[in-house]
């Protein structure tokens, strides 16, 4: 019998994301080890490839600029973990990497999205990353900053006597009703509001005030114009209206009732904003783009194959002539700057089962060195991915119903039969690998996920026969089991 200590898994499995450039081949396999069951192959060729980023950067910069990354081709059907093994190992360098589908392109001319914004959506994603890992650096500073405007917030610093004008509206017309009082310098009050205000600070700091409720005022966020377009479609306009404009208008703010825990988190989100260059945030994002940067093209087969003259595969070779420029050098612009794809990893993947890689015009052909066919998922391998890796699914069902107080067991016999099921449809019908899984978990758990919550506080043992009861309907019925399994 299979049983999982769930709390202390919830505790060992809260990963932190490894920045270890200098991870040795098969350190790197070891590693996805952990989240992929087999395809030594496939896992070998990343690893090789990641550790001569690692190389290339220890050498001088005349020749480090000469060696370019050797793209990979990953030809295998689906679900057998072409994906997850990019998107693990870019997780595992902290590299900006996007996943993208060859077949959603089209030709220069066509309707549809260019080459170029794989780059920029990249790129968009570096930016992200560099900058949450800046605003975690002030985060600090923005926390003070932030409870020193709380405090501003429940008892107000008292003006003194002399006091500039906020706008010519106030020098005509005078403060307004809200402003605070006017006190002297040395009147005795302004001493015992600065003593309330220092013991309010310390409470607020030991966390003392959490769910008091204040009224703050917040930056009102409303989409921009041009953000709007780009998300209908326009890859890039070029121009940035909020830029042009951001520093004549004032930004909009408006008042809002929180707790004081719920302002210290949208306060001190504001200030760490303030405190990090941007400037910088986009050069570092781009220089990550350019020399740590993934893009796995998915489906590109898709694009493969000889043309016709008519119908949607007219634009195929023109969508590969598109990426050829992408793949082995171009400079693609972006509102941010100018962005090098020389040194950009491509890991393409694709089923290949109407089409070969040698369909492909032979210049792509050429960028893409490496060729890895991964393995076909056994009945055993079905019964490893269950089993084995952090993210394993019987160890996602068994904590989802944890929270609910239902400790779930599963039988070794149970696991054996689920794989065995998933590779027996998958070989019946429509091989999609390792998500067969995922369709058959979902039928054999349906009944106790529905009722979980009125079963708090029990233990369940997941055996063969609980398995068999729970699909032996549609097992029998093939017509049926093609529809929901």
């Amino acid at each position: 019998m299979t049983t999982f200590r769930w709390k202390n898994w919830f505790k060992n499995c809260n990963e932190e994301v490894l920045f270890l450039h200098n991870l040795t081949p098969k350190e790197i396999v070891l590693e996805l080890d952990k989240h992929i069951i087999g395809q030594h192959e496939a896992k070998k060729a990343v690893a090789i490839a990641l550790r001569n980023r690692y190389r290339r950067k220890k050498l001088s910069s005349e020749l480090r600029e000469e060696i370019y990354p050797k793209n990979i081709i990953m030809i295998g059907s689906t679900g057998v973990g072409k994906t997850e093994i990019a998107r693990r190992l870019a997780r595992m360098v902290k590299a900006p990497f996007i996943k993208v589908e060859a077949s959603k392109f089209t030709e220069i001319g066509y309707v549809g999205r260019d080459v170029d914004s794989m780059i920029r959506d990249l790129l968009e994603t570096s930016i992200r990353m560099v900058k949450q890992e800046k605003l975690e650096e002030v985060e600090d500073k923005g926390r003070v900053i932030a409870e020193e405007r709380i405090v501003d917030y429940i008892l107000p610093l008292p003006r003194k006597k002399k006091r500039v004008p906020n706008n010519p509206l106030e020098l005509l017309l005078g403060p307004g009703e809200n402003s605070s009082e006017v006190i002297e310098e040395d009147d005795p009050r302004r001493k015992q509001i600065l003593e309330q205000r220092e013991i309010l600070q310390q409470k607020i700091s030991r966390l003392e005030m959490e769910e008091e409720i204040i009224e703050v005022e917040v930056e009102e966020r409303t989409p921009s114009f041009m953000e709007i377009i780009s998300g209908s479609g326009v890859e890039e306009m070029g121009v940035n209206l909020q830029d042009m404009f951001g520093n004549l208008m004032p930004r909009k703010k408006k008042k809002r009732k929180v707790t004081v825990g719920e302002a210290r988190k949208i306060l001190t989100a504001e200030e760490a904003q303030q405190l990090i260059d941007m400037d910088e945030v986009y050069r570092l994002a781009i220089e990550r783009v350019e020399q740590d940067g993934i893009i796995f093209l998915d489906e590109i087969d898709k694009i493969a194959g000889k043309e016709s003259s008519y119908g949607p595969d007219v634009s195929r070779g023109g969508v590969q002539r598109d990426i050829l420029p992408i793949v082995e050098g171009a400079t693609v612009t972006t509102k941010y700057g100018p962005v090098k794809t020389d040194h950009i990893l491509f890991i393409a993947a694709g089923a290949f089962h109407t089409s070969k890689p040698c369909d492909l015009i032979p210049e792509l052909q050429g960028r893409f060195p490496i060729r890895v066919e991964l393995d076909g998922l056994s009945e055993e391998d079905l019964t490893r991915i269950l089993r084995e890796p952090y993210n394993s699914l019987i160890k996602q069902y068994s904590a989802l119903l944890s929270t609910e107080g239902v400790q779930v067991e599963f039988t070794d016999e149970a696991i054996q039969s689920i794989a065995r099921i998933a590779y027996s449809v998958n070989s019946k019908t429509e091989n999609i690998g390792a998500r067969r899984l995922h369709t058959v978990m979902e039928k054999v758990l349906e009944e106790l996920m529905f009722t979980a919550p009125d079963l708090k506080g029990q233990e369940l043992i997941i055996d063969q026969a609980y398995v068999q009861e729970k699909l032996e309907p549609i097992l029998h019925d093939d017509d049926l089991s093609r529809y929901i399994l």
